[in-house]
């Protein structure tokens, strides 16, 4: 097992991203592959004394700003630090890549370098979310902005095989998020998965609202990727609020302080529950290969424990376990909410069967030409006019 780790991608590198790596090497004995400036790279990791570790470094000559433009990233970039470690994947050098690096240049190099996996056709990005109880797995959180039913439908079987594989969770809890729990909640898109789920032998358990996410109701939350980016990114920042809300409240005087000393240690367990970084990263699910995409504020904490989930989805197969529910849960969706259409008279439809009113294109329902609705003309009757 080999992994390939973007030393240049995240605000914190290449230094977090190098010493993550050496503590992932040390700790876990992970071969890997450090992908960036070469010269850079190196001055870098001499600083943690990698003799002895399964540490390479490989060259690669341009960067990826977060800023960039997931487009200018593939095309202008051939030679940044992702696309050299995602290359890596494709040519069976490595089985995994971890990035803290731009994350819609990494979704989309990926996809576009490696594929998707039969039976997928768009990726989705999968946060590991504490809760009361374990964790919630959160997809998509922001690789689809526009989903369809049937791509929400493939997020819940990954989400799946992801909960079984990684959290050890043997029958996981699949909810969809919406505004309420009654099926006749949300919109058209959520009201189309939740009757397409149901139709599945997956553990659907119906719609969820947003505080399901963080109370253990369900293992999985699945939404569309605009949604749960979102909920994702206030998320982030309610934690993070908190802790400086409770920070101050501590520092206010002498009989604050004490309290906290006296609450510290469970305080601490608190912050390491909340904390991202013990969680290591987001998989980008659905694409041939192995893809951690780390916080883009990660240090070496989050890049040594991301290194470690992705040798976990190494090991597990989680892959190749996608593929085989993928066709397992799979069946032929079909569009419920497509209206029946009246063909105006000037329309020559080439489907239409000769003496019918019927029209029948390759694979589609039959449809009447005339509304069904509208009462017929009485018969008339020679010498009435």
């Amino acid at each position: 097992m080999k992994i390939a780790v973007d030393a240049m991608g995240g605000d914190n590198a290449p230094h977090a991203i190098v010493e993550g790596a050496v503590q992932a090497a040390r700790e876990y004995g992970t071969s890997l592959i450090l992908v960036g400036i070469e010269e850079v790279v190196l001055r870098e990791l001499k600083k943690y004394d990698p003799r002895g570790l399964e540490i390479e470094v490989k060259h690669a000559s341009q960067v990826v700003g977060m800023q960039d433009l997931p487009s200018v990233a593939l095309r202008r970039k051939p030679d940044s630090s992702i696309r050299v470690a995602i290359d890596l994947i494709r040519k069976g050098v490595v089985d995994a890549v971890v990035s803290a690096g731009n994350t819609g240049a990494s979704m989309t190099i990926a996809k576009v370098v490696c594929g998707t996996l039969e039976g997928v056709e768009r990726p989705a990005i999968a946060a590991v979310i504490p809760n009361l109880k374990q964790a919630t797995i959160l997809l998509d959180v922001g690789a689809n902005v526009d989903s369809k039913p049937r791509h929400i439908l493939q997020f819940a079987i990954m989400g799946h095989v992801y909960a079984k594989d990684i959290l050890n969770v043997e029958k996981p809890r699949i909810g969809l998020l919406n505004i309420g729990e009654e099926s006749s909640k949300g919109n058209e898109l959520t009201k189309e998965v939740f009757d397409a789920l149901k139709r599945t032998d997956l553990n659907f358990i119906g719609n969820v609202e947003g505080r399901d996410v963080f109370n253990g109701k369900a293992d999985v939350v699945v939404c569309d990727g605009f949604v749960g980016n979102i909920v994702l990114k206030v998320t982030e920042s309610f934690a993070e609020t908190m802790g400086i809300v409770l920070k101050g409240e501590f520092s206010k005087n002498m009989r604050t302080k004490a309290g906290y000393l006296l609450i510290k240690p469970e305080i601490t367990r608190l912050k390491r529950k909340m904390d991202y970084s013990e969680y290591g990263g987001a998989p980008l699910l659905g694409i041939n290969g192995v893809l951690i995409k780390a916080h883009g504020s990660s240090g070496a904490k989050a890049i040594k424990n991301a290194i470690r989930v992705a040798g976990e989805s190494i090991h597990q197969q989680v892959k190749a376990h996608i593929t085989e529910t993928i066709v397992k849960y799979q069946f032929n969706y079909t569009d419920p909410t497509r209206k029946k259409v009246k063909l105006k008279k000037s329309f020559k439809d080439p489907h239409r069967s000769e003496g019918t009113g019927e029209r029948r294109g390759p694979g589609e329902d039959v449809y009447k030409l005339k509304d069904e609705n509208t009462p017929e003309e009485p018969e008339k009757k020679e010498g009435i006019p």
